[in-house]
């Protein structure tokens, strides 16, 4: 079974490293992760932060890491570009610095324990965000885990999702929900056990099958419906080998519909909701963007507390807890990547690829109705190639998700 274990605590750190070190000196600092190095001086409003490359320095303990056939580094949060190493050995690089990404640790786990990870905030022309009226925060700032699973396991290496994909269709006073689930090393013989269960934890229905894309009846279905009802199922999935559970995810979803009209506006369920709201960054005093569970709450009961029934996600991917209070609160959202205010020609992979996380991780999410594609990016003018950009987004954003607006 799946074991998640938290990487948190007790980091070696130092700024401006931009080489891994042999072993860790004496005079580096010890710091706990969400942990932000811009957090004072990227709050003073004079656009002096440092921005450059950082060093993350763990010595892993075996004894706290359980048998299992595969071990994958997740990484929540690491701004904005970031670079693995195991002892020594370069694994693997992300750019963007909002989204969760993993890696496959599995062969070097086995050789020793020395976890550096390399993060840089600098500037430079081909990752998103480079010019913007915000703080563009260094540091490995949401958590870090170590997940262990089986050889059979849903899905990890797919630009950082879950594994399970739930598309609900609401029809009259029902729910048709179908679900598919993606299997890293399916063997033959193996099953998918489906349950759900409704907001108290019992059971509603349940299925078990060979078939990893199913399609699932919820009668007299309860909607989301906004600050009214938001209303959320929870979705378990099981992947079976026989008798035993080899691995298992959950999530939680929400049945609705909505739709934008030009002269009724916002939508819910047939009814017109007029939307009023706010736009929120993941930032606060003395913390940057190192935010913890709490700070994500409090800023929804604010949000919540002021009669808004709207967020715009501003400029990129949150953290997903927050996402989960949006469901939780039913907040409906705008959700986007920081393309915003420059066009950079040599940007549009990291367009690309930033858009294909932020769907594929918050795809189960009911809150969101919108993808937004950039924001004020012909701040510096617009030409050709910004135009063939936005097409390209918007037509994987439509590809990926057949559900939803884009924006």
């Amino acid at each position: 079974m799946r074991k998640i274990i938290s990487l948190n605590r007790k980091w070696s750190f130092r700024k401006n490293v931009n080489e891994v070190p042999a072993t860790v000196p004496a005079d580096w600092d010890f710091v706990n992760v969400p942990h932000c190095w811009n957090a004072i001086d990227g709050q003073d409003g004079g656009n002096d932060y440092f921005r450059g490359t950082c060093c993350y320095y763990k010595e892993i303990d075996m004894e706290e890491i359980p048998t299992a056939d595969k071990y994958y580094l997740e990484i929540n949060g690491a701004n904005s570009s970031a670079t693995v190493y195991m002892n020594g050995e370069k694994l693997a690089s992300h750019d963007g610095g909002y989204s969760t990404w993993r890696v496959d640790i599995t062969e070097a786990l086995k050789k020793g324990t020395k976890l550096a990870i390399l993060v840089d905030n600098s500037a430079n022309e081909t990752v998103y965000p480079q010019m913007a009226d915000f703080t563009f925060y260094g540091g490995l700032y949401r958590n870090v885990n170590i997940i262990a699973v089986s050889s059979s396991h849903f899905e990890l290496d797919y630009y950082g999702g879950k594994g399970i994909a739930i598309t609900p269709e609401v029809v009259g006073t029902d729910a048709k929900v179908t679900f598919e689930a993606f299997v890293t090393n399916k063997k033959d013989g193996q099953m998918i056990n489906y349950i759900i269960k409704d907001k108290n934890g019992d059971v509603v229905t349940t299925l078990k099958t060979d078939d990893f894309k199913e399609t699932i009846e919820i009668k007299n279905v309860v909607l989301w419906n906004g600050r009214k009802n938001p209303y959320l199922y929870t979705a378990e999935i099981e992947l079976l080998d026989g008798d035993k559970v080899i691995d298992k995810v959950s999530t939680r979803f929400g049945c609705r519909t909505f739709e934008i009209d030009p002269e009724r506006g916002f939508i819910l369920n047939g009814e017109e909701y007029p939307l009023r709201g706010v736009s929120r960054h993941q930032d606060r005093w003395g913390l940057g963007n190192a935010l913890l569970p709490e700070h994500h709450k409090e800023d929804m009961e604010y949000i919540y507390e002021m009669g808004a029934n709207t967020i715009r996600l501003a400029h990129y991917q949150h953290d997903q807890y927050f996402y989960d209070l949006c469901d939780e609160y039913g907040m409906v959202i705008w959700a986007e990547i920081p393309y915003i205010s420059k066009h950079m020609p040599t940007g549009r992979e990291n367009t690309i690829s930033q858009m294909k996380e932020l769907i594929v991780q918050n795809y189960n999410h009911p809150s969101i109705v919108v993808w937004g594609l950039s924001n004020e990016i012909s701040m510096n003018g617009s030409d050709d190639d910004l135009i063939e950009n936005h097409k390209i987004l918007n037509d994987l954003c439509h590809e990926m998700d057949k559900t939803r607006l884009t924006t």
